[in-house]
């Protein structure tokens, strides 16, 4: 493991990764939305390829631009807008219902209907 990781295992607050990157940040952004900033950098973090081969200096200032565009995207939306969390996908209505647990629940309700 990169000393970096090592240093980043190590803090759990988001103003803490903002203070360690050198992130500037408004608190009243960060109080609504530290989870969702923190999902979004996570998100943004599983989507890169290469990281595994960069040194700890390239790392660093990869993890501080994703980190930087994931408290940007709250500075400039909401998290109903965002919707990085899957309880608001279900918001509107949508969500996403498995058709085996459908047919499973009509075999259930049948049952019980014939007793």
């Amino acid at each position: 493991m990169s000393d970096l990781r090592e240093m980043l295992d190590k803090l759990s607050a988001a103003e803490e990764f903002f203070d360690f990157f050198a992130i500037p940040y408004d608190q009243s952004v960060v109080n609504v939305n530290r989870l969702h900033i923190l999902k979004r950098f996570h998100d943004y973090l599983r989507r890169e390829s290469d990281l595994e081969e960069l040194d700890d200096s390239a790392l660093r200032a990869r993890y501080r631009t994703l980190l930087e565009r994931a408290y940007q995207d709250f500075v400039a939306s909401n998290a109903v807008t965002e919707k990085v969390f899957k309880v608001f996908h279900q918001v509107r209505g949508i969500a996403h219902i498995p058709l085996e647990k459908l047919s499973c629940s009509v075999r259930q309700e049948e049952g019980a209907a014939g007793k």
